[in-house]
């Protein structure tokens, strides 16, 4: 069976660095970081020793939907994570120039995952029903809270009636639905996805527990400089919150409406390490795989890839271990890649983390400038690739390479192209 070609026809994004496709693009060549102090809540007031997150600023559901009877209806409805995959799902429809009533709407698909989902909506409420008893629960908890809101409700309002669902693989869900998107246009199941990933989970409960499990970067004094992937002096990630939707479309179906075309995927690969829930394999071999069967769908050569759109966490154990699987699979031409982290920047979005480091390496191939891993400064001797350090790069990126890896040992990997 031939395998129908598959490209990135418009991209939406609410992000700690800015919302929309321009803005983001134009902060992240720009290096600008989006890691504050935390003003969703007072860490001091619980004893959080971790005062720094990466949030979404001056995010109003009414800038984007502007009939006020809609949003009072959505602000009841929707957790914060699904309100931003409203937003980043209209902004990419508006940027891929569709509408899905001018095409076959069963053809139309919504995959957006999220690996936590309305995290927010789900531990307030339990707070009200310890307080005042189960009276105090609205009727629509659940559907605030469920993790396949953001792709339900995203159908509902732009009509597409094809498959909706939601990939829930810790850090890897934004990324995973992707491949599924692309995969599910490429076997002919649907002709346009609707698909990226949200999360919106900074709150007492979710900082704590990351916390305690000694993974949050503690440089309280100076945020912005405190996700710094791949130096020696990293001491953990910076949660993020946000959403990032890409319009995945046929080759065919984009050129006869004349869509504009940032990317074309070629090919992706995931597999699990199946050795802790937490810990990525000690040698890379999990994440290795999954690159290599990325490689082998995609029908191109390692020395093929110029440009790696790495997870880059900035915690001491992910970013040795994917510097290991970098060069496990490249070998010496892993040394002739240009490797960037755009958690650098945003913090880490969890579910959403994949899907902007997709949207990244979209606008690279399409742009042909490669965005710097900023905070670069000691070099850890064990993660000795080109992180194009600080200052983004005038590239000639003909064939690129997207990572999320996440807890539970996911490990996806998506294969993009110039298109031409």
């Amino acid at each position: 069976m031939n395998r129908r070609r598959v490209v990135v026809t418009g991209i939406g994004a609410v992000t700690p660095i800015g919302i929309g496709r321009e803005d983001v693009w134009k902060a992240l060549l720009a290096g600008k970081s989006g890691v504050k102090r935390i003003s969703h809540f007072d860490p001091g007031e619980i004893g959080l020793d971790v005062q720094i997150a990466a949030e979404v600023q001056g995010f109003n559901i009414a800038d984007f939907f502007p009939d006020k009877r809609k949003v009072g209806s959505m602000l009841k409805e929707m957790d914060r994570v699904t309100l931003f995959s409203m937003t980043a799902a209209k902004q990419a429809l508006e940027d891929a120039r569709l509408e899905i009533k001018n095409t076959v709407a069963e053809r139309v698909g919504t995959f957006i995952g999220t690996g936590v989902g309305g995290l927010i909506t789900t531990t307030g409420d339990h707070i009200k029903l310890m307080a005042g008893g189960p009276k105090k629960i609205g009727l629509r908890s659940i559907i605030r809270l469920m993790p396949n809101a953001s792709s339900g409700q995203v159908a509902i309002e732009y009509g597409a009636k094809g498959r909706a669902k939601n990939d829930s693989t810790a850090c890897a869900s934004g990324l995973d639905s992707l491949l599924d998107a692309f995969m599910y246009i490429q076997s002919n199941r649907a002709d346009v996805m609707i698909s990226g990933g949200s999360e919106a989970c900074i709150n007492q409960f979710s900082v704590a527990s990351f916390n305690n499990m000694m993974a949050l970067s503690k440089r309280n004094d100076d945020p912005e400089s405190a996700s710094r992937p791949f130096t020696s002096d990293r001491d953990g990630f910076v949660i993020g919150e946000g959403s990032v939707v890409l319009i995945l479309e046929e080759l065919e179906h984009a050129l006869k409406r004349n869509a504009p075309i940032y990317a074309e995927i070629v090919g992706g690969g995931a597999s699990c390490d199946a050795t802790h829930i937490v810990a990525p394999d000690e040698f890379g071999e999990g994440a290795a795989r999954a690159i290599s069967e990325a490689l082998r769908d995609a029908e191109i050569d390692p020395t093929a890839i110029d440009y790696i759109n790495a997870h880059g966490t900035s915690t001491p154990l992910n970013d040795e271990r994917e510097t290991l699987a970098i060069k496990k699979v490249f070998k010496e031409h892993a040394y002739k890649v240009a490797v960037s982290s755009t958690k650098s920047m945003v913090g880490h979005l969890l579910g959403g983390a994949g899907a902007i480091g997709a949207a990244a390496t979209a606008l690279t191939l399409f742009e042909q400038k490669i965005h710097p891993t900023i905070n670069y400064g000691t070099p850890d001797p064990k993660c000795d690739l080109d992180y194009v350090p600080n200052v983004y790069r005038q590239g000639n990126v003909k064939h690129a390479l997207c990572e999320a890896l996440g807890f539970g040992g996911h490990n996806t990997v998506l294969v993009m192209k110039a298109y031409a």
